[in-house]
């Protein structure tokens, strides 16, 4: 297997789930009550206050960018695949009714995705902070 061509297709990879998480983070920090509303209807937590969508998009941030960067591998990259996982999950009743929730589909490939990347990690060298 040529493993220059794997890198190839991982970074692209990575640049792909790295867009989606960035906008998913800044969400909480341009529209908390929008964060909000999810964290109430995907997964039944309420009452959160928009400092806490701070914490969490701070927290978030650093993630995306340590994945990114290729930065700890083994963490970031599971990471991302366990939040992805747990956001495709809890959005279960959407795929009970798909014409009508047609984007909700696309977290499926992206979690793919986020798996071949975490699997394949070692792979995974072209501009990372971690190349092993």
């Amino acid at each position: 297997m040529d493993r220059n061509r794997v890198a190839n297709a991982l970074v692209l990879l990575r640049l792909g789930v790295f867009v989606v998480m960035l906008f998913w983070t800044l969400d909480k920090f341009i529209n908390p009550q929008h964060s909000s509303g999810i964290f109430e209807k995907f997964y039944g937590l309420s009452g959160m206050s928009a400092n806490f969508f701070m914490l969490i998009g701070i927290a978030q941030l650093a993630l995306v960018l340590a994945f990114v960067a290729g930065y700890k591998k083994r963490f970031t990259y599971g990471a991302v695949l366990i939040l992805h996982l747990v956001s495709t999950l809890s959005s279960w009743q959407q795929y009970m009714d798909p014409f009508n929730n047609l984007l909700f589909f696309a977290a499926w490939p992206m979690l793919a995705a986020c798996f071949a990347l975490y699997y394949l990690r070692d792979m995974d060298t072209h501009w990372t902070i971690d190349r092993k």
